[in-house]
């Protein structure tokens, strides 16, 4: 794990993206280790805190889309996430319709609130608002901790 942490360190604000990305679809990855030593390297928070937050909001969108494909067979095989979980998520998430989004910056529950809100056909741009208010807004709490 240590050699793909260093790997997105070596290649700074572009390894921080690219690192929130993986941890914002469905691989589970620590994207605030990366942004946490980049910052500490001396790198600009502010280009960190962009990097990391655009990365993360399009990996949940990437979960989003392919749950708006709604093909199961694909998320069941691709996503490892079984028809069950997301009927359970989708009754959740009835009634609170998009602004749900917000809450997509949770490790595993995230990913599966973006697959069900694609499959459910929410609103694409309340989802994308609150996607990116959710994840921006934890990714500026972990700047000011560290």
């Amino acid at each position: 794990m240590d050699a793909i942490v260093d790997f997105f360190i070596d290649w700074g604000y572009w390894g921080l993206f690219l690192s929130a990305f993986v941890a914002g679809s469905i691989l589970p990855f620590s994207s605030e280790v990366v942004m946490t030593v980049l910052v500490q390297m001396g790198l600009d928070p502010m280009l960190c805190l962009m990097s990391a937050s655009v990365g993360n909001t399009l990996g949940g969108v990437f979960c989003y889309w392919l749950g708006y494909l709604g093909k199961m067979e694909w998320i069941e095989r691709y996503l490892k996430v079984k028809p069950e979980k997301i009927e359970k998520t989708r009754k959740f998430l009835q009634g609170r319709g998009a602004y749900m989004a917000f809450f997509a910056f949770l490790p595993i529950l995230g990913t599966l609130i973006a697959i069900t809100l694609g499959y459910m056909r929410s609103n694409r741009w309340i989802v994308l608002a609150s996607m990116t208010a959710g994840k921006l807004i934890r990714y500026i709490i972990i700047l000011l901790l560290c």
